[in-house]
This record gives C-alpha cells, structure tokens and sequence, in this order.
C-alpha cells in the first residue's frame, strides 16, 4: 500500500444561507478534496474545510501546501507507517486541515484494504451518534424558528447556540426565546467564537443560568490568560476549549491553566491518528468531550460520526453533524441522512463514501 501520489482537488459549493457567528461568516463551501493513491490501486478521501479566520489556512493554502511539499515527502511511504507520514508532516507548522485531511485519507485506506470500516478500526463502540444543531446569528424568530424546524424535521433535541454579539444582551434573550420555544427537555449550549470580554461574559453566563446550560465554549480570547481563567473559575457549567486547543499540546496548556474544563475534538483539524491522542489525554485528566463541526461538508460529516461513534467517551454528548444541511448540493453519491436526531456510521470497508465524479467535474476549481 505504497503512497504513489496525492491529489488536492478545490471545489466550491454554495451554502443555501450564510453561516453567521461571531468570527466571521461563510457563504460558500470553499474546500479541497483531498485523495491518497497507492500502488494496490486504493485510493482514502477525506476534505479539508479552509478556515482563514481560525487556523490561517485558505483553499489555495491547502492545495499548494499538499501539492509542493506533504505529496513529494509522503510518496513511496506505506500507508501503515503513520509515525513515519506524522513525522514528516510536523517538519512543516501550522497547516491543521491539510494534515487531517491526508491522515484520514489514509485511514480509509487503511480500511478498504482490511476490508473493515474505518469507524470499528478505531474502537467501534456504536453505530451512530445523536445530533447537535448549531443555530447561526439571525434575528431571533429566525433562530428560533430554525430550531424548531430541525427539531421537527430531524428529531434533533440539542442545540449549540452562536453567541459573542454586541451587546450581549441580544444573543441572552435569543437563548430565553429558544429555551421557551423549545421547551426543558432540549440540551441548550452556546458557543462565543471569542467574541465577547470575560466580564461580559461573565454576565451573559448568570442572566442565562437558569435555562440550564450544557456548555459554554470560547466566550472570551483563551488569549485573554487572566481573564479567561477568572471566567472558568467561576463558570457551574463545563467550559469547552475549541479553537484555543487544537493539538495535544495546547489541550494540556488549556486544562493544566484552568482554561477550560472540556474540549471539541474535531476531526477536520487532528484526523482520526492525533484526534485520539488528544481524546486519551481528555480522559486521562477526567474532562468532557464534544465532536465539534468545522462547517464541514457531508465527507467531514461522515469522518466525524465514524471517530466520534467509535469511542465511549465521544459518544456521550450530541455531535456536531447537520451542518452540512445547510448546503445546496455535496460530492457524495449517497447523501447523509438524520433520522430520529440521529447519523449512522456509513457501512462498508474504509469509510464507505464514494464521490459523484459528475458534481466534482460541475464544483471543481481547477479546470
């Protein structure tokens, strides 16, 4: 299963609406197909969704990346020797999704060639996982109003809410208005994209305890060192690191600093190999998980609920995979499906997806 090529393929699809939050917005699903040859003729899949404005990584970025200098230093590599192919990637900073992206290609070859998928290699704990919906800024009917059209729709019961607007007292009666619309038994959690100061967030936190929160996650900078410990010290509520802890090193930085009391492991920006690095280490210091979503498409999708089904300790909260619903078309030549608010690991060998090479010819940038 020798490496003998590697291709970075950018395609653009349009979201039906803009995705809104307090980092920045996205209109269109600027991604990069990323595709692993071997010499057995196998060939792994996986996306890697650019996030400028989080990690620094465009689709030109990740595309050039690959091409110039991971491609050239992978090929002739087994498939297997995964220390190997990591080493050589670290050579190079930064870069997350491009990175992911070849390490779950990978994986998927890795299961076709065992002729098991990828989700029972890593721990195959279950076969789906419920599903969280993340409501973007909108006025607040069209929040709640998308809330509960997911819900009825999908059977979907947990809800991440955007927050980090001025003055934040908009995005506190946006979360009264869905927990009235939505009733007690929806698991409500907010998510800041570091858009507010620790004091306001701090006030946020107490007009809305008695909605019962699940998390809050990145109200304020992690880069804010005081600010943000004297937040979490004082939150009743597990505090999520996402953006802030988005390698082993900083998820140890953030917990051991009394940043953050739990953590988003996303598959877009560790893979599946240094996703469980980052997830044993959550165990081992005893914190929450919750699989988070990068905007991700339908193939991110599906890499996220086969990590996050095939673990326990991922398994345990509502995942973050219905944002692909808000996009006009995917790749795939069978779409995802939530049913009764939950996703299903895809069956068969390596991460079951195929590509519709119809609508990659029709999205692709690079003719």
């Amino acid at each position: 299963m020798k490496i003998v090529g590697i291709e970075a393929i950018p395609f653009a699809i349009p979201y039906k609406k803009p995705l809104k939050f307090a980092s920045g917005e996205v209109h269109t699903a600027d991604h990069v197909l990323v595709r692993v040859h071997t010499d057995e003729g196998l060939t792994g899949t996986a996306e890697a969704p650019p996030r400028p404005y989080t990690y620094g990584e465009t689709q030109e970025s990740i595309v050039a990346v690959i091409g110039k200098i991971f491609a050239p230093q992978l090929q002739g590599l087994t498939a297997l020797e995964r220390e190997v192919i990591h080493e050589r990637l670290d050579r190079t900073v930064g870069n997350p999704t491009a990175k992911a992206a070849i390490d779950m290609a990978l994986w998927d070859v890795m299961g076709q060639a065992a002729g098991l998928p990828v989700s029972g290699l890593l721990g195959g704990y279950t076969d789906r996982m419920r599903v969280s919906h993340m409501v973007g800024f909108a006025p607040t009917e069209q929040m709640v109003a998308e809330a509960e059209r997911i819900r009825d729709t999908y059977g979907v019961t947990t809800f991440k809410v955007k927050v980090g607007r001025q003055p934040y007292t908009d995005d506190v009666a946006a979360c009264w208005a869905l927990r009235e619309a939505l009733g007690p038994d929806v698991d409500l959690y907010i998510d800041g994209n570091r858009g507010w100061s620790a004091s306001e967030s701090a006030r946020a936190l107490r007009e809305l305890a008695p909605l019962g929160l699940t998390f809050a996650e990145e109200l304020c900078p992690a880069d804010d060192v005081l600010g943000r410990r004297w937040l979490v010290e004082q939150s009743t509520i597990p505090f999520i690191a996402d953006e802030s802890a988005t390698r082993p090193a900083e998820v140890t930085r953030e917990l051991l600093g009394g940043s953050a009391t739990a953590i988003s492991i996303k598959t877009a920006r560790t893979g599946f190999t240094t996703s469980q690095r980052v997830l044993g280490l959550c165990q081992g210091l005893g914190v929450e998980v919750v699989m988070g979503n990068q905007i991700d498409g339908q193939i991110g999708t599906l890499c996220t609920v086969a990590f996050g089904a095939a673990h326990r300790h991922t398994s345990h909260h509502a995942g973050e995979l219905s944002n692909f619903l808000d996009m006009s078309d995917d790749l795939l030549t069978e779409p995802l499906r939530i049913e009764d608010g939950t996703l299903r690991v895809r069956e068969g060998a390596g991460l079951g997806l195929a590509i519709d090479p119809e609508k990659l010819a029709r999205y692709r940038q690079d003719h």
